[in-house]
């Protein structure tokens, strides 16, 4: 009896220890995925018809992966926008409306993207913006530290390199913290727009973090005992506009083209529009009034500069990736948070519910991506949401269930493969929200943002007369933007109030009108009512046909 339970202990001992290898074998089998992340990048790179940007590394990662050429935030703002892509929950799901709501204050228990891949057996770690700020070191989703050791004696990255424009910045923050108190430290003083200093890539944060993220990978790789997420999160070409002169000078100032629509749409909504608070906050920019065509030149020569100055960190991490021999078995996926308004409209910044704003570029490549597949791009149209569901399919994961975005595996088989119906965004009341979404602070009207205020609610008074009520416009008016393919419908509705009727409606047609210059919704009211049905039906109500 002894020995036959010996036996047939031994015989479980040596079958469970086999599955756990076989377990073990499995994981390690599984595809790393190495995730970029860039802040404030519209499609403005070559491989998405820029006529100026050079942009090779990205450039070339599209012509060996799948390019979306129709890609949209859920939220053009940096922490409701990465809130979102990262737990798979939609922003009116999810309440993170403004940068100053944490994620895991109002949703604790979600299990965000790199959390899923921890809790399956793989190494997480990140390396500058994922997450907004505050939410950067959520300790359930990442499994490690990156290599910091490795970086001993190389200085840590500055802000500004000029010793000029960290005094400029010093200076600026006394006078706004002695004029305006404590709302001053809500960026009012944010130092200079841009810079361009002969120094190494490594002298900024882009670049330190890329090296620290190739020493990361390197480390992963020696211990080769675990699949890896990898985070790499660039800040540029998020203001301020600082980036080593070597990428300056890969533009002729003279070649520079600015935004030629420089007002708002015709028709559209007063609200829809801020006045580019977040570039105002910065030294040398006018408080008031439009930007000059020479400053405008500089701004966008330094926004180029920067997306330059990311490409080439993105082509290092990609070299050293291949030089390892992790590319075979490495998912490459490439995304921005949301837009920017280069002076189109009229205004600097993102934040707004229109095509520039919520527009992002996105690229994947695969490993075992079809042939037919490779450098292609595809019309479908795709949403930062749905970022989630296809990592985790194609890494074989299981998508949990609170997971809100549809995963686009079939577009990387087929580009061609009839997909949503619309793409859905929001933003609420621009005009009256700070440069992080945030309701305007009452003594922030008491600053030199005052007059700008008073102009934008007079605008908004003049057209929505009597619906005009200050708590529903800063607080509870949100815009919601539906993107097919050939429309963008934005309703304006009261969020406490949903049953009521919307309070404004705007209707561009991309076919004609591209660039939304005009608000067509008076002059075609059964299209309106048309859209309205497909608005109402939700994001559910407009994936595709084999996914409901």
């Amino acid at each position: 009896m002894r020995i036959y339970f010996l036996a047939a202990f031994s015989l479980l001992f040596f079958s469970c220890n086999s599955s756990q290898k076989e377990l073990n074998q499995k994981i390690k089998k599984r595809p790393n995925i190495l995730f970029i992340g860039i802040d404030d990048l519209r499609p403005e790179l070559g491989c998405y018809g820029s006529d100026i940007a050079v942009s090779p590394n990205l450039d070339k990662l599209a012509g060996e992966g799948l390019l979306f050429e129709n890609a949209y935030c859920q939220q053009s703002i940096c922490g409701p926008s990465r809130a979102s892509l990262l737990t798979g929950i939609r922003p009116e799901t999810s309440g993170v409306f403004h940068n100053y709501i944490k994620f895991r204050d109002v949703n604790p228990d979600v299990v965000t993207l790199p959390q899923l891949f921890k809790n399956n057996g793989y190494e997480t770690v990140y390396m500058g913006k994922i997450f907004h700020h505050g939410d950067l070191d959520d300790e359930k989703s990442w499994s490690r530290n990156p290599a910091l050791d490795s970086m001993q004696g190389i200085k840590k990255p500055v802000g500004f390199a000029l010793e000029k424009n960290n005094l400029d910045r010093v200076k600026t923050r006394k006078e706004m913290n002695a004029k305006y108190g404590a709302v001053a430290k809500f960026g009012l003083a944010s130092g200079v727009a841009y810079e361009s200093a002969d120094v190494s890539d490594n002298t900024y944060v882009d670049g330190y973090n890329t090296e620290l993220a190739i020493a990361t990978m390197k480390e992963m790789a020696a211990k080769n005992d675990k699949p890896f997420f990898l985070g790499l999160g660039f800040n540029k070409p998020h203001l301020n506009w600082v980036s080593p002169k070597k990428y300056w000078d890969l533009y002729d100032r003279e070649k520079i083209k600015l935004a030629t629509q420089t007002e708002g749409p015709e028709n559209g909504a007063t609200m829809g529009l801020h006045p580019s608070f977040e570039l105002r906050v910065r030294s040398g920019i006018p408080k008031q009034g439009p930007i000059d065509k020479e400053l405008a030149i500089t701004l966008k020569h330094a926004y180029l500069a920067c997306v330059s100055y990311v490409d080439a960190q993105i082509g290092k991490m990609i070299a050293a990736l291949e030089k390892e021999g992790l590319r075979e078995n490495t998912i490459i996926i490439v995304w921005s948070d949301h837009g920017w308004h280069l002076g189109d409209m009229g205004i600097w910044g993102k934040a707004t519910n229109y095509e520039i704003a919520t527009r992002v570029p996105l690229l994947i490549w695969t490993p075992d991506m079809p042939k037919g597949s490779q450098g292609k791009t595809t019309d479908a149209l795709v949403e930062l949401v749905d970022m989630y569901p296809t990592l985790a399919e194609l890494a074989g994961l299981e998508i949990p269930k609170h997971v809100e975005g549809t995963s686009f595996t079939p577009l990387i088989e087929n580009p061609k493969t009839p997909w949503k119906e619309a793409a859905f965004s929001q933003f609420p009341s621009p005009a009256l929200r700070e440069w992080g979404g945030f309701p305007i602070r009452p003594a922030m009207r008491e600053t030199y943002f005052g007059p700008l205020l008073k102009e934008v609610e007079s605008k908004i008074k003049n057209q929505q007369k009597e619906k005009w009520d200050r708590d529903l416009f800063e607080n509870n008016l949100m815009g919601y933007a539906m993107r097919t393919a050939q429309y963008r419908f934005i309703v304006w509705k009261d969020r406490e109030h949903k049953d009521k009727e919307p309070v404004f409606v705007e209707l561009y047609d991309h076919q004609t009108d591209p660039t939304e210059t005009k608000n067509i919704a008076n002059e075609n009211p059964a299209l309106v009512e048309k859209l309205m049905i497909q608005f109402n039906k939700g994001w559910q109500g407009n994936i595709p046909k084999k996914s409901i």
